[in-house]
């Protein structure tokens, strides 16, 4: 070790002997920086990562290993002092590992030189230090190879300029043959050799944050091999060509041959393992949960999941291939045999090309590819299929991918969250193929189901009721094997375990009136219990016995998990009157917000006029109430009173048509506030303006060369109150992930403190601090008065609270107010005119609870319009995907409803705001010259500290270190 160390100072001393070390190490840093913040346009990316420092480095690096390694051996070929190191008692092998080790120690100067950029981007940003490290150990990795490669090539030349040339070229050809570039054109079989040859691909997985044994054999496997072909370069200047040595040679020359062959055939072992690495992310992006694991572990049935792939495909997609089918391994495997996975190109076989498209409706897509002399269209397959039992859930690539336009007008496509659209697909499928004998048995407390009616008070109509609820319970507790046990209780009954008073005490349940002036009233609910939790469960209107199962098997379904939940989603129906009670032209429209959702739940529109939420509701979700009837609102009372989840986006304020025909807002009529209000939360007839907003994009028409040409231009409009993760509570899973949220028109919302005081509230989107309230609904901005936001700022500058969730127990509004299923007697307006003949009241649908249990959660949004299509679209016009933050904080709502955390852990893998903080051009100035700045600074201290050690030490003597281990080595020199 002596010896390898004193070659290694040696080569060291060499380098900064003379200014060639720093000449070196500052060009190396001086366009890293310029790559970094010019090329890149590290600003304008405004991204909080360190990706454009090592998206460079490979081809960096090539050129300055190829400078360091250039003159070690054919400097010393062309001095003459290779023959006087040669016969010293020292191995070749010492020789090439001292030399290495000089190469490997400026090298690691050089990368240490760029630390302060991630230490830039952590102050601006929440950086991510996994792939960082990953992307330093690649780095390191690959300049290892690089200069093993260059060692043997200045072995085999005297001159420093064929050394470079050569060296340059081949660690290129290495580079180049996995680029995507050359694999995609090629294709096939031989692009996965490629790739699995080219040092690029290696050095993307490792600069992810991934540390995969697969690349680490592969890079010290190639820096082995050459290291040790430099060492049998060495020692054959020493052979003679006698037959004294004939032994020796062939010795050395097979051991060489079969060290390369093993280390080859070790990377072609290893290469089909998957699982063998470590995922130094700091979400564990590139690992599989453990909600996806215990998906996958609790399967009953076998799953398929079958990519449908060509291999001839757009060249974007095709890097994204060998991601699938990776991904798809660790299912199978985490799987234990449950998982049946593969990638088929369905051109190969017509079989399953048309499986593919008659059973799964999967179709090829027309992609453009645009070559350099031409264009075309190439039809390919991009999908995925699941398929369990009977159920089967199909992604295309639209599902699959995420396009990011870069600024040189190129798109940089990657897979969007792979993990979670397949866990999502395959829970959705899974739990599609259950049944209500699952649901039982999979329940570890006992199931109670209690019917309580009085009959001797229950309306005629309504006898028949409690003999088909008996039925259907009877029935649904035969198919349990014990599990389910049914009775029935009257509150009247002489002996009864329930009465009223014990109703009204225990569970807030108040009797149903038989008719407006009887005294009488009657109970018909049925209440079910799991172990210690009990929910009541409404009957259905209908009362037949198909409804009531359904019911049953709804709160069944409610009560565990593993079940494809429902959304109840309610919007303004079409046909509605203005505030002056004229009809008007329905503007809103809300797919995009119900494909969102129909991506993990069975979405339903539910009409609420009847006064009762459909019984297979799990969370009901209200967008832009207005023009509701008390009995609307009834229906979203008591659905909370029974401890179910509403998430309400309740702005006071909807778009319409301006006298000028554009956009306007109106004020909404016969909201929920009121009953808002009685929850303890307000939302304020007013409006929100944030100077943070999101741009506004107007038409404009420009007259060029007397051409007339039409732009899309972004106004300031402080109405789209842009909310980061500084007005975010990020300790909510609702918005713990999400990068930004856009509220259009938003209302202020005010919690009551005493009301909420023993709630869980959380206040999750605000507006910044220099927001002000307006209570004009003129909405067009006068930027000759107001050239900044366009609008006269008024009254005090502060921060709003525009959304906020809710849990605990909640106060019926309908409490101590008469039912509004009792209809108040019609008065004649002429008392001699006769009485006109009472119209029967509406049957109430339950009895009235007036307390919720602490399960029930609201979640009030004061935007109307943010989840709007029309919007939406116009959002979509100037930020690309920004829009779907919007959609994805309604479903990461719905989840918390519902409390489906796992799908929500997963989606938010990967999601974290890596957004840098707003700033001017100043200040992005002083960092890009600060960095600047520091790396001359230590460029100088580098410098300025190996001077000074120079002078005041004595030079180094090669000979006499090593020869303190001259008996050492002796014995093989005189082999040799």
């Amino acid at each position: 070790m002596k010896q390898i160390l004193s070659i290694t100072r040696k080569e060291v001393n060499s380098y900064f002997g003379s200014p060639m070390a720093l000449i070196f190490l500052g060009a190396f840093l001086a366009v890293t920086l310029f790559a970094f913040f010019w090329v890149d346009t590290f600003f304008a990316r405004a991204i909080a990562d360190v990706r454009p420092l090592f998206r460079w480095m490979p081809l960096l690096l090539i050129f300055l290993v190829a400078a360091l390694t250039m003159r070690q051996w054919s400097e010393e070929q062309r001095s003459g002092t290779l023959e006087m190191l040669l016969t010293l008692p020292v191995r070749p092998v010492q020789l090439v590992i001292g030399k290495f080790l000089a190469v490997m120690a400026l090298v690691v100067v050089a990368l240490a030189l760029t630390l302060p950029l991630p230490i830039t981007v952590s102050i601006l940003g929440n950086l991510d230090w996994g792939p960082v490290l990953g992307g330093y150990l690649a780095a390191l990795l690959l300049a290892a190879a690089y200069a093993a490669i260059g060692l043997f090539v200045s072995s085999r030349t005297d001159n420093q300029i064929v050394s470079l040339i050569v060296t340059v070229l081949l660690a290129g050809l290495f580079f180049l043959v996995g680029t995507g570039g050359v694999t995609d054109f090629v294709g096939g079989f031989i692009a996965d050799l490629l790739r699995a040859v080219g040092t690029s691909s290696r050095f993307d997985s490792i600069q992810r944050g991934v540390i995969d044994l697969r690349d680490l054999i592969y890079y010290l496997s190639l820096t082995a091999v050459f290291l040790t072909l430099n060492a049998v370069s060495l020692d054959r200047k020493r052979w003679s060509r006698g037959e004294r040595t004939q032994a020796y040679r062939r010795s050395i020359t097979w051991t060489s041959a079969l060290v390369a062959a093993n280390l080859v055939l070790m990377n072609v072992w290893l290469y089909p393992l998957q699982g063998l690495r470590l995922d130094l992310t700091q979400q564990q992006e590139f690992s599989l949960s453990q909600t996806t694991r215990d998906l996958l572990n609790n399967l009953q049935e076998p799953l398929v999941i079958r990519a449908y792939i060509s291999q001839k495909t757009h060249p974007l997609l095709a890097p994204l291939a060998p991601q699938v089918s990776d991904l798809l391994k660790e299912y199978q495997i985490a799987a234990n045999g449950k998982v049946t996975a593969d990638v088929v190109d369905p051109a190969s076989d017509q079989a399953i090309e048309a499986e593919a498209r008659q059973t799964y409706g999967i179709q090829p897509t027309p992609l453009q590819v645009s070559g350099r002399f031409e264009a075309s269209v190439i039809n390919a397959y991009f999908d995925i299929l699941i398929r369990y039992g009977d159920q089967n859930v199909t992604l295309n690539f639209r599902d699959l991918i995420e396009a990011t336009p870069n600024r040189d007008g190129t798109l940089d496509v990657h897979l969007r969250n792979l993990e979670y659209d397949l866990t999502r697909s395959i829970k959705k499928a899974v739990y599609g193929f259950q049944t209500i004998d699952t649901v039982l048995a999979s329940m570890k407390d006992p199931v109670r189901l209690t019917l309580i009616t009085t009959p001797k008070t229950l309306p005629q109509e309504l006898q028949a009721v409690p003999a088909t609820i008996q039925k259907v319970a009877q029935d649904i507790s035969q198919q349990s094997n014990g599990k389910l046990t049914f009775e029935t209780v009257d509150p009247d009954a002489a002996q009864s375990k329930l009465t009223r008073q014990a109703l009204l005490d225990t569970y807030k349940l108040q009797p149903i009136p038989v008719s407006l002036f009887s005294p009488d009233s009657y109970y018909l609910d049925m209440m079910l219990s799991v172990g210690d939790k009990s929910q009541f469960v409404d009957p259905p209107s209908d009362n037949s016995e198909a409804s009531i199962r359904t019911a049953i098997e709804s709160a069944l379904k409610r009560s565990t998990s593993g079940f494809l939940k429902v959304v109840g989603l309610w919007t303004p129906p079409a046909g509605g009157v203005d505030q002056l009670g004229q009809p008007q032209q329905q503007m809103s429209s809300w797919q995009m917000l119900q494909q969102q959702l129909s991506q993990d739940y069975t979405v339903n529109p539910v009409d609420l006029t009847s006064g009762q939420v459909p019984p297979n509701i799990d969370v009901l979700v209200i967008v832009a109430p207005q023009n509701m009837s008390d009995k609307e609102r009834y229906a979203i009372d008591q659905y909370l009173m029974r401890g179910g989840s509403v998430v309400v986006a309740a702005g006071n304020y909807t778009i319409g048509t301006s006298p000028t025909g554009g956009f306007g807002v109106q004020p909404v009529q016969a909201g929920l506030q009121a009953m808002l209000d009685g929850y303890g939360i307000h939302v304020e007839q007013a409006l929100v303006m944030d100077p943070q907003n999101e741009p506004f994009p107007v038409q404009v028409t420009r007259n060029i060369g007397g051409q007339a040409v039409q732009d899309i231009q972004a106004i300031n409009f402080p109405f789209f109150a842009d909310v980061r993760s500084d007005g975010m509570d990020l300790t909510s899973p609702i918005v713990a992930n999400l990068p930004a949220v856009t509220m259009n028109w938003p209302s202020p919302i005010t919690l009551d403190a005493a009301k909420n005081a023993n709630r869980k509230t959380s206040v999750l989107l605000k507006s910044s601090s220099k927001s002000w309230q307006r209570t004009s609904l003129d909405i067009q901005p006068n930027f000759q008065l107001y050239p900044d936001t366009g609008f006269l700022a008024e009254g005090q500058r502060q921060a709003f609270n525009l959304a906020v969730s809710v849990q605990g127990v909640f106060e019926s509004y309908f409490k101590g107010k008469p039912s509004p299923f009792q209809a108040s007697q019609s008065t004649p307006a002429n008392a001699s005119a006769p009485a006109a003949t009472p119209t029967p009241a509406p049957v109430q649908p339950s009895s009235m609870l007036e307390q919720s249990p602490a399960t029930a959660r609201l979640v009030v949004v004061g935007s109307a319009e943010f989840v709007d299509d029309a919007i939406l679209q116009l959002s979509s016009r100037l930020t690309q995907d920004r829009y779907l933050n919007n959609l994805q904080f309604v479903q990461n709502a719905v989840d918390w409803s519902v409390e489906d955390l796992d799908l929500l852990s997963i989606r938010s893998r990967g999601t974290t705001s890596r957004v840098l903080k707003p700033m001017d051009a100043r200040e992005e100035s002083t960092w890009e010259i600060g960095n600047y700045v520091v790396a001359l600074l230590a460029l100088i201290g580098i410098g300025a500290i190996w001077y000074y050690r120079r002078r005041n030490e004595q030079p180094l003597e090669l000979v006499p270190a090593i020869g303190e281990s001259r008996d050492e080595g002796a014995s093989s020199h005189e082999s040799a």
